[in-house]
């Protein structure tokens, strides 16, 4: 659609279409302030227009829908909702992957095999054990303190153990994440179209050396490993090598990228409020690797969830396909327009909304705790009872495919640390840092800095 069919279209808005924003300059609207700190942007929004509202950001009019209980009107309609084109394209800029046979639902079929019951099973065995060997046998050697930024600590731990389970290739696992994080870090704003000219450059290298590194040329070609059985599904689904390797590296990304910084967000939380850090080892100490994923941990899973509320940011996007009307929990009525997007934020509401959390920004270890110790999930918005208080896993939820091993790995790495090292910061009433702004709508959180500890094996 042109600009100025979209300008004739936006001079016929009706009264019951959602409030609309198109701000100062023409067709860029609101792009720069969105791209820039999105989070910042949409709360300034919803304070100005409510639980829903239309702005333009380069030429497209996104509607933003903030009100929970209304998210499952676009989440269980996938005949006026679908991912479509937005998709596509990101995939195509970022990662340069073009999987026109795959149909989507036969790809997380094959997902859903390889991450629950006997291959979750197998994954996570395998997890644990590249996990002990890289975070305690380092200290063969040295066993006095050691210095380190916990985001760096955190990420480089738990992205080695990951590809170490995935893809099993132990040559090159220093090799991978150290273009990984390049390719990382700037990886957000190359999607949203604001990368300079020489990171893009910086970002192209490090994708073609990932490229190649995870080419079949440096599988072992014996191996059954989940690596090795996605390139088969991929090659029975008629993808050419090329662009094996690209969806290669599309997966590393979807499976490592979040589980470094998590770990880092908790330990840091945890780390800078001495309350929280003593309930967790009270209800940890005399358990072990196993006893963690078995036994009740509630002061820990509080911890998790509370982690999560604050630091994942998921973008849920979807194309409008077809007019569709929206309820929202004011009663009104909002008619979304067929060739506009909508996008729910959960980061911004319900996770952050005061209305649903007193104290939003804080972290409360046991704000997901009952008095009985019990899990809460009993959250109210306009004294109804929310079934999305919290959405860390963006639409997936609960049927989120790498849901149970990421929790896995998150609780198991957060105990090793806890139960065999000592950890202090470094400097006494340190804070954690701010966050990246850039990172918004991309997952995990990350650090603007970092967070400087030290630590070393506990003597017993």
């Amino acid at each position: 659609m042109s600009s100025t069919n979209i300008d004739l279209v936006s001079d016929s808005w009706r009264h019951n279409e959602p409030p609309l924003d198109k701000g100062l300059m023409p067709w860029m609207g609101h792009a720069l302030e969105f791209g820039k700190d999105s989070a910042k942007f949409l709360a300034r929004m919803k304070e100005k227009h409510g639980d829903i509202f239309t702005v333009r950001v380069a030429g497209i009019y996104i509607t933003v829908l903030l009100d929970p209980h209304s998210f499952d009107t676009v989440l269980d309609d996938a005949v006026s909702f679908e991912v479509g084109q937005s998709r596509v394209q990101l995939l195509a800029r970022t990662f340069g992957l073009q999987l026109n046979g795959i149909q989507e639902n036969d790809e997380r079929r094959w997902m859903q095999q390889h991450f629950h019951a006997k291959s979750l099973t197998q994954l996570c065995t395998k997890m644990k054990s590249h996990m002990n060997n890289l975070l305690l046998n380092d200290f063969n050697y040295s066993k006095g303190w050691r210095q380190d930024g916990l985001f760096n600590l955190c990420y480089s731990l738990l992205f080695r153990t990951g590809y170490l389970t995935l893809f099993e290739n132990e040559g090159n696992a220093s090799a991978v994440y150290k273009e990984f994080r390049k390719f990382d870090n700037r990886l957000t704003k190359l999607a949203r179209k604001s990368l300079k000219r020489d990171e893009k450059k910086l970002f192209t290298s490090a994708r073609e050396k990932l490229w190649e590194l995870l080419s079949p040329a440096f599988l072992d070609l014996e191996s059954n490993s989940w690596q090795q059985e996605y390139i088969t599904f991929l090659q029975n689904e008629g993808v050419d090598g090329e662009m094996q390797k690209r969806a290669l590296l599309l997966q590393l990304w979807t499976t490592q990228c979040n589980a470094g910084p998590a770990t880092f967000w908790l330990l840091g939380f945890l780390l800078t409020h001495p309350e929280a850090m003593g309930a967790v080892q009270s209800e940890l100490r005399g358990l072990t690797p196993q006893d963690v994923q078995s036994h009740p941990t509630p002061v820990f899973d509080s911890v998790l969830s509370e982690t999560l509320r604050l630091t994942a940011a998921v973008m849920i996007n979807r194309d409008v396909v077809q007019n569709k009307s929206v309820h929202t929990s004011d009663g009104r009525e909002y008619l979304l327009r067929k060739g506009d997007k909508i996008i729910i934020f959960p980061f911004l509401s319900p996770q952050t909304n005061p209305d649903i959390y007193p104290e939003p920004q804080m972290f409360k270890y046991d704000r997901f705790l009952n008095a009985d110790m019990t899990e809460k999930t009993t959250f109210l918005k306009d004294q109804r009872k929310l079934k999305h208080y919290t959405m860390p896993w963006g639409a997936g939820g609960k049927m989120c495919v790498g849901k149970e091993f990421a929790i896995f790995t998150i609780k198991q790495f957060v105990f090793l640390v806890l139960t065999h090292l000592d950890v202090e910061l470094c400097e006494t009433g340190a804070r954690l840092p701010p966050v990246d702004p850039s990172r918004y709508g991309f997952g995990m959180l990350h650090p603007r800095g970092d967070l400087r500890v030290r630590y070393k094996l506990k003597a017993t």
